[in-house]
């Protein structure tokens, strides 16, 4: 046959029947159909489409044309659906979306419409040019990922020219893949007209500890943190600064707190936070993250420069500071206010790998319950690794033999609706039953409970189905 070019693709093959009456059946069920507030027992299937198509996309199926349709209603009503949905439904939603206003949003999301050869110079530079706002992001997201430098380069030719809002788009992209050979053209943007452009200029070189503004910050940081040897023992104490001079707000400092902050803490936590985590060691005695950590903090400076600390490690993406700044789960403050706060604590989390992420998170519902673990449970990777599943479903039966109001439970409900590992199915079974009331139960809660574990185990079922329709086999556990 003809030599197929590179761009042509193998056609993707289609779904299997049972995959696609699936399909059909999670689309007809369209939010506002099914009545008031109690959830009953039925599995929520909108819920569930996210993850069908994750799947789906992941075997190559193609999507059936006469699915497009109910699609790309779904996608229009819900963005974060947007990319799995346009990725299944391949070329064809983009036709129909010609046809239609209401699917107008598919041309303008849809990556890579108008994607060049890779190789392809002129082309590149002819798109970067001419193009739309929306396609010159594209291009530049899409280069970026594979030749940083080539991205950057291209950025450099029109940037003197470039509207301030697009500047700071632009400047966004560079996040990725972010490098040391970046320092020249994120430097001379501190001095960019706009605000927001050296803002996040600054930002982007704290996140580099080699840079010069990254040392800069080290040194004004270290000039405001010490470690007094003359008391009882170590402490760390601490001298704000008393001014924001015009270096330190080049470098990024915004010098006027929000309302209701001191001025100096307000500096000092900027400093703090673009100073390389790597300096502190030596300048703490050669302690370790955790030793640092444990240090006492003199007049009440400890919740601050520890807040600094959390920021710190997770723009810098720092393991062994988020390690320390976390603590152990089963710590008694990790579930109270201690010093370092719940969204604090999320945010540290989503710096280490999804094992040791499963783990913690698994140790402090263990500890702690599932009051305060909604947050914590967001950002583990899905489906939730054994440890984690089995932690969460001992929590809910611990909360239900409690007698506790289930619907305080409902979003870590329907949490574990969409993300324990289906295999639970089996060991959920037993807690279906309506359990015996008690004089300090709420009145009406165990039929609430069962219900809600009646639904959580037909969900984990319809899942399973799902995956066997789309011929996924389980994934191994990752590592990552």
């Amino acid at each position: 046959g003809p030599r197929r070019g590179p761009r042509a693709r193998a056609p993707r093959p289609p779904l299997p029947p049972a995959a696609a009456r699936r399909l059909a059946m999670l689309l007809a069920n369209r939010p506002g159909t099914s009545g008031g507030g109690r959830r009953g027992t039925a599995p929520d299937l909108m819920e569930l489409l996210p993850q069908w198509l994750s799947l789906a996309n992941e075997r190559g199926f193609a999507a059936p044309p006469e699915a497009l349709p109910a699609l790309l209603d779904a996608a229009r009503g819900r963005t974060d659906l947007r990319p799995a949905a346009l990725a299944f439904a391949g070329p064809r939603a983009l036709w129909l979306a010609r046809l239609n206003r209401d699917w107008r949003f598919a041309l303008r999301s849809a990556p890579g419409a108008s994607e060049p050869p890779p190789d392809d110079t002129d082309h590149t530079r002819r798109l970067w040019q001419e193009g739309l706002f929306a396609e010159r992001v594209a291009l530049l997201t899409r280069l970026r990922a594979q030749h940083p430098a080539a991205a950057r380069a291209l950025l450099a030719t029109t940037w003197a020219t470039e509207r301030a809002e697009d500047r700071l788009m632009f400047l966004d992209s560079l996040r990725t893949g972010l490098e040391i050979a970046d320092e020249p053209f994120l430097e001379e943007s501190l001095s960019d007209r706009s605000r927001n452009v050296r803002a996040t200029a600054a930002e982007l070189l704290s996140a580099l500890p080699d840079s010069a503004l990254a040392g800069r910050m080290a040194a004004r940081a270290a000039a405001c943190v010490a470690v007094d040897r003359t008391r009882g023992e170590p402490t760390i104490v601490v001298e704000a600064p008393h001014q924001c001079d015009a270096d330190m707000e080049r470098d990024g400092v915004v010098p006027t707190p929000p309302g209701g902050r001191g001025e100096r803490s307000w500096w000092l936590g900027q400093l703090v936070e673009a100073a390389p985590l790597g300096s502190w060691a030596a300048r703490l005695g050669g302690r370790t993250p955790k030793e640092i950590v444990a240090l006492p903090v003199a007049d009440d400076w400890r919740g601050e420069l520890h807040a600094a600390w959390c920021r710190a490690a997770v723009r810098q993406r720092d393991t062994g500071w988020s390690r320390a700044l976390l603590g152990p789960p089963s710590a008694p403050d990790a579930g109270g206010p201690g010093a370092v706060s719940l969204a604090e604590r999320a945010k540290l989390l989503s710096t280490l790998g999804a094992a040791e992420r499963a783990d913690w998170v698994a140790g402090f519902i263990a500890a702690h319950g599932l009051s305060e673990a909604f947050q914590l449970l967001g950002v583990c990777a899905t489906p939730w690794a054994a440890g984690l599943g089995r932690a969460v479903v001992d929590a809910l039966n611990i909360a239900r033999d409690a007698g506790s109001y289930p619907w305080s439970f409902s979003g870590v409900m329907g949490l574990a609706e969409r993300c324990l590992d289906p295999v639970e199915a089996a060991r959920l079974e037993a807690l279906t039953a309506i359990p015996d009331e008690t004089e300090d139960t709420s009145p009406g809660a165990g039929g609430y409970w069962a219900e809600a574990f009646q639904r959580l185990t037909t969900t984990l079922r319809l899942r399973a189905a799902m995956r066997e329709e789309l011929g996924a086999v389980p994934p191994a556990p990752h590592p990552a």
